[in-house]
């Protein structure tokens, strides 16, 4: 499967996991319904991932592009996440073909650029997502003065998709992605596996979007209930027969207005990874 494919399969398969406090094809949330999720994978897909319309883009092209016609399209902020994990995967696809994924993303992590970060921060100012706030150096509404990776170091502490960057998704190939695969082995359903994952995520670290809008508190609060709701879930042999608890623990959390947005862009490159083999 091409690496387009890949990524559209997987930011759909993503919405029919049911994440608690996310949006999902069993309850809408925040605002936002999962037609803007669709909307935004389907115009994101050809500019983020076609190389023979959109030439030899760079990383940080890639990325500011698939934003703009995301924003365009549904006017809000749906798929930052996604778009920052996914593009170097499509990057190390394209540009390293004869590398295994691994060494293609290490090497395309490697040689980021001061260019590629000031791309970046376009993109995610024009995005604005929520709980962003400011930093005393190296603010994204400042000009970069340091490459894209090094600015996804500086903030690896406290955002797990700068974490991604700066170890060389080492998480999402030795722990997310087996764990994915051992659920599908087990349930025989994708979707069930991935709502595996999105606690796996979720009950692992604070999710950064609820840290960086609530404060860590909340985030360690949402994390510890994850841990809890994980255990129950991920020991059944039916997993609808934690259906009703998961949709109410939903609820819950979205009249809270708390959504684990970071955990499920994370359920989603997992889900990527895992079709792209």
């Amino acid at each position: 499967m091409n690496v387009q494919s890949a990524y559209l399969k997987a930011c759909l398969a993503e919405l029919e996991a049911l994440k608690p406090g996310n949006v999902h094809i069993f309850a809408d949330g925040h605002g936002m319904q999962v037609q803007h999720f669709i909307d935004s994978a389907e115009v994101s897909a050809p500019v983020l991932c076609d190389d023979t319309q959109y030439g030899d883009r760079t990383l940080g092209q890639r990325i500011l592009a698939a934003l703009e016609v995301t924003y365009a399209k549904v006017g809000c902020n749906t798929n930052l996440g996604i778009i920052l994990l996914a593009a170097p995967l499509v990057q190390a696809v394209l540009q390293y073909p004869q590398l295994p994924l691994l060494d293609g993303l290490k090497q395309v992590l490697n040689d980021t650029t001061l260019e590629d970060a000031r791309l970046v921060y376009q993109g995610i100012r024009l995005v604005n997502p929520a709980g962003m706030g400011e930093r005393h150096e190296h603010d994204v509404a400042q000009a970069p003065r340091i490459t894209l990776l090094e600015a996804m170091r500086l903030a690896s502490a406290h955002d797990m998709v700068a974490r991604q960057y700066s170890e060389g998704y080492a998480q999402l190939f030795s722990q997310a992605l087996p764990l994915y695969q051992s659920y599908i082995d087990r349930w025989q359903r994708p979707a069930w596996a991935l709502t595996a994952v999105y606690f796996y995520w979720l009950s692992s670290v604070p999710d950064s979007h609820i840290s960086r809008k609530y404060g860590a508190a909340t985030a360690q609060e949402v994390q510890q209930a994850a841990h809890t709701h994980a255990t129950e879930f991920m020991a059944l042999e039916n997993p609808k027969h934690y259906m009703a608890t998961l949709l109410k623990w939903d609820q819950s959390l979205k009249q809270a207005r708390l959504n684990p947005g970071t955990s499920a862009d994370l359920t989603v490159i997992t889900a990527m990874l895992a079709i792209l083999g």
